[in-house]
């Protein structure tokens, strides 16, 4: 073996508010550890029934201005991750059976309905 999978990162302008917006479209909270850290360094967020990988949002400089390479895959409802601020970049039709959103910064993920 190469390589392992260890975690998933995600470039954001203000990571502290998108580690925030990420937890509560997720259910995620901040990992424990990301208290001890200065308010510069990227910030952990976890599933805290511990399933999920770890996810960490990073601070750039940069604005996102292309389409994602890599993404996140969701199962949610797609009117409350609107109501919290995502928008919507392409809704579900004969093409696709999911609907593709972005989070406050521009970040596409794919949103599944519950089965």
């Amino acid at each position: 073996m190469t390589a392992r999978f260890k975690d998933l990162a995600l470039d954001a302008n203000d990571h502290q508010a998108l580690a925030d917006w990420w937890c509560q479209a997720i259910g995620y909270v901040r990992h424990e550890s990301s208290a001890e850290r200065p308010p510069g360094d990227p910030i952990p967020i976890v599933d805290p029934d511990g399933k999920g990988p770890l996810l960490w949002l990073n601070p750039v400089a940069e604005v996102k201005t292309l389409k994602n390479r890599m993404h996140l895959d969701v199962v949610g409802d797609r009117a409350e991750l609107l109501a919290l601020g995502a928008t919507l970049v392409r809704a579900q039709d004969e093409d696709i059976r999911w609907d593709v959103l972005a989070d406050p910064e521009g970040n596409e993920f794919c949103v599944f309905a519950p089965s």
